[in-house]
This record gives C-alpha cells, sequence and structure tokens, in this order.
C-alpha cells in the first residue's frame, strides 16, 4: 500500500493509545481523519480538539462521505472491537483498504530507522524515554507511544521522518508487523494467555520478535530472559551493560553505568523504582547505539518529566500524596509497590485497584492476591471487563477473598469516591487499565478539598 494514495483515514477504536497515536500521525501529514470509539474520555477529548471528528455510537450513518470512497479510503481497526460491529463490517464487504492498527504501524515505519521496545511490561515507560532522548537531542525521529508523555501532553512526539521509534506491542502478535533496525525485550513474562494460550506461545512470540534484527549488537535485553541472543542489561547485576551504585539525590534517582566496560557516572532520572532504572538503561543502550553522545542521552534523561498514568504525582504534599498508575499485571503491581514503599517508607500506603479483563484476573489470581498484599490498604472495585464476556467464578470477590490483609474493602466504583474523602489516606494509590483512570481528577479534586 503506498499511503501517498491515501487522502482519508478512518478509525475503529480511535480512543486506544496506540490508535490515537496513528491518528494523530495522519492529521499532521494531512490526510482526513475521523473515528469510531465506544465512549467518550480525555484522550477522546483531545483528539477531537486537535480537529478530528469523532463518534460514539456504532451507525453506518456517521460515516460521511468523505469515508465512502473505495480508491482514496485507509479503514484502521483494532482487535478489541467486535467482529459483529457494523460499521466494521461495511468497510470490510464493500472493498476498502482494511487493516490492523499494526499492519498500519509496520507499514508507515518500514522505510524509516525503527527502534523498537517489546516487553510484557515497561515498553511504554522505556519507549517514551528512548523517544524523548532523541527528540531533545534534535534526531529527525517520530515517536509512535503507548502513553501521553508529560511536557509535550501527546503519545506522538517529534516530527522527524529518518528514524521512529516504536512500542512493539505483543497483543494480538502485533509487534511481528514491524521492521526494526535496534531493539530491546525488557521482559516476557505471560500475559494475554486469551490470545496466546500458553507461557510457551508468549515466549515464543519475543523469540521471533527478537529474530527481525539481524545484528545482535543492536539487540538488547533484560538479563533473565531465555532463548534470546542479544546484550543482555541489568541493574546491579552481572551483565555488560549494567547499572550499580543506586541512590537518590535532590529528589531524583541517581546511577552509574557500566557500558561494556565503559564506566558512564552519575545518570538521573525523576522516576523512581528499579525498573525505571532498568528501563532507562535499555534506552541508554538503544540510544548510543543510535549514534548520541554519553552527554546528549544523561541530558535526556534528566530533562525527562514521565508519562500521564505511569507514577503520575496528582497530588504531592507533606499530609497527602496521590498517585496514578495504569499497572494491570501482578509484576508491574510489584514493581509500583517497590517504588513507593522505597519513597514513603514510613507511611501508610493505600491501594485502589480495579482488575483489568475477567481472563487476566482467572489467569493471575495468586499473583495479583500476593502482590495486593504488599500494601497497607487495598481498595477493590468490581473487573472492568473490556473486550470480554464474564465467566463463570470470576470476580473481585474471589480475588478479595485471597488477599492476604485484614484492611480490605471491595467496594462499587460509585462508592469509591466517598469512601475516600470520609477515609484520606497518607498516600493513596490509583492502579489499573480500566476506566478507572476517568475518575483520578474527580478523586484529586474531592481530596484536594479536604486538604
Amino acid at each position: 500500500m503506498n499511503l501517498k494514495d491515501i487522502h482519508n483515514v478512518f478509525f475503529i477504536g480511535i480512543g486506544g493509545i496506540g490508535m490515537s497515536a496513528i491518528a494523530r500521525y495522519f492529521k499532521r501529514i494531512g490526510k482526513n481523519v475521523a473515528g469510531y470509539d465506544k465512549t467518550p474520555t480525555q484522550l477522546t477529548h483531545e483528539l477531537e480538539a486537535e480537529g478530528i471528528a469523532i463518534h460514539y455510537t456504532d451507525d453506518l450513518e456517521n460515516i460521511t462521505a468523505d469515508y465512502q470512497n473505495t480508491e482514496d479510503t485507509l479503514v484502521v481497526y483494532t482487535p478489541a472491537v467486535p467482529k459483529h460491529h457494523s460499521e466494521l463490517n461495511y468497510f470490510q464487504n464493500n472493498g476498502f483498504a482494511v487493516k490492523k492498527r499494526a499492519e498500519v504501524l509496520g507499514i508507515i515505519t518500514q522505510n524509516s530507522f525503527s527502534l523498537a521496545v517489546a516487553g510484557t511490561h515497561g515498553k511504554t515507560t522505556t519507549s517514551s524515554i528512548l523517544a524523548h532522548i532523541l527528540v531533545a537531542a534534535n534526531a529527525p525521529v517520530t515517536g509512535f507511544l503507548g502513553g501521553v508523555v508529560e511536557g509535550y501532553d501527546t503519545n506522538l512526539i517529534g516530527n522527524g521522518t529518518e528514524a521512529t521509534v516504536v512500542e512493539a506491542d505483543e497483543f494480538d502478535r502485533s509487534f511481528l508487523h514491524l521492521h526494526p533496525n535496534i531493539g530491546c525485550v525488557i521482559s516476557d513474562d505471560a500475559d494475554h494467555l486469551d490470545i496466546y494460550g500458553t507461557n510457551d506461545a508468549i515466549k515464543s512470540s519475543f523469540v521471533e520478535f527478537a529474530s527481525k534484527i539481524s545484528d545482535k549488537d543492536k539487540l538488547f535485553i533484560a538479563q533473565g530472559i531465555e532463548n534470546i541472543n542479544g546484550t543482555e542489561v541489568s541493574v546491579n547485576g552481572t551483565a555488560v551493560i549494567n547499572a550499580y551504585n543506586l541512590r537518590f539525590e535532590n529528589g531524583k534517582r541517581v546511577f552509574d553505568l557500566d557500558f561494556k566496560g565503559e564506566k558512564i557516572t552519575d545518570i538521573k532520572l525523576l522516576m523512581p523504582g528499579e525498573h525505571n532504572v532498568l528501563n532507562a538503561s535499555l534506552a541508554f543502550a538503544m540510544a548510543k547505539t543510535y549514534g548520541l553522545s554519553n552527554e546528549e542521552i544523561k541530558s535526556g534523561l534528566d530533562s525527562f518529566k514521565g508519562i500521564r498514568r505511569r507514577f503520575s504525582f496528582k497530588i504531592n504534599t507533606e499530609k497527602l500524596v496521590m498517585i496514578d498508575d495504569y499497572a494491570h499485571h501482578p509484576t508491574e503491581i510489584k514493581a509500583v509497590s517497590q517504588a513507593v514503599h522505597e519513597m514513603y517508607p514510613n507511611k501508610k500506603i493505600t491501594a485502589v485497584f480495579q482488575p483489568h479483563l475477567f481472563s487476566r484476573t482467572r489467569d493471575f489470581m495468586d499473583g495479583f492476591a500476593e502482590s495486593l498484599s504488599t500494601f497497607n490498604n487495598i481498595v477493590l472495585l468490581e473487573i472492568y471487563p473490556a473486550r470480554e464476556l464474564p465467566i463463570e467464578n470470576i470476580n473481585s470477590e474471589v480475588l478479595i477473598n485471597k488477599i492476604n490483609s485484614p484492611n480490605k474493602i471491595l467496594l462499587p466504583k460509585e462508592d469509591l469516591v466517598p469512601f475516600l474523602t470520609e477515609n484520606t489516606p497518607e498516600v493513596l494509590l490509583i492502579i489499573g487499565a480500566g476506566d478507572i483512570g476517568e475518575m483520578v481528577e474527580e478523586i484529586k479534586k474531592e481530596l484536594e478539598k479536604n486538604n
């Protein structure tokens, strides 16, 4: 497909974080862009403010004349859209070019120098750090990211065409459509078992992704990942690229890096947690391999402000701290817990968690219970179904009974704000990948009234 021949791009599921980055890209290069999503969100409102028309009911009447020409219209959809969606079926049955988001991202990036970040955890943070480093160094790059980067207020940053930074998404094996020149694999833990079926299957997909990079000096992997041949990176480990001497100075995480024998000192990062040191070290390795100097990379890391819903401080006062995070897997919750306990060792920490997907809750029930048990107080909401129908005997009541804590409560979502205002915590974590993110500003507003 030649994108030069495309004048109109219609998105089904435009409000998804990955979809919206591509929508912004097409809008930026002068295409007509419109789309459908199930519900309005902060992100869809931002897209509408940028001139993209969005509707929220599945109705063929919403497809305007601009998007009814098969010759110059591209339709992009996400696999999360149900197969019976009438607009999707209209385009599929009437000769339009209809492609998954991952296919389109592959087409966009195949003629650029691609830096791809893969992993079941950490890929959004690492790709955002990497893209920011390159943009800050004036590299000719565009970053297609899975999160809204603070300071840019968008998930599409940079405007160069020679290079692209992409978040290589393993869902539905999407990352196999990419053409990476430099890449990394941060983690290959079990996830998306509703798609893959087994842990071995997801690990095999990462092996297949890694095989796309023939020069293994340009492939970086977290130490401990098996069956992938690349340059290992570790934190307080034994890899040839190893972060060490971790410390806090003036509110920032500072560390040194042994880069294949070269000692690089006093690297500064605003984000806490050892997992973010690993993310930053992988981004450092990729940027250095691309050709940036140590000082350019250090400067970029020092100026990186973070990502919306990735350990984002919403309130940070002596009396109350409120942090918002997208974590939705036991490994991610453990990492968030380690970081917040590291920062506030003498304060009681309350975690509000909304599980995401019935299948994920079923597959990792014990892991969720273990990771949530690390907090002083736990507020659990019902499972956010997303694309799924309920699964018998899989619900938040089963999960909360497995959590090892005397201070736990299961609440309907509508009771959350009154509960928090009546029981104001010292440190509050809002965790989850569902629609709990849409409640964060309301929670913040009500808590600030009482403090």
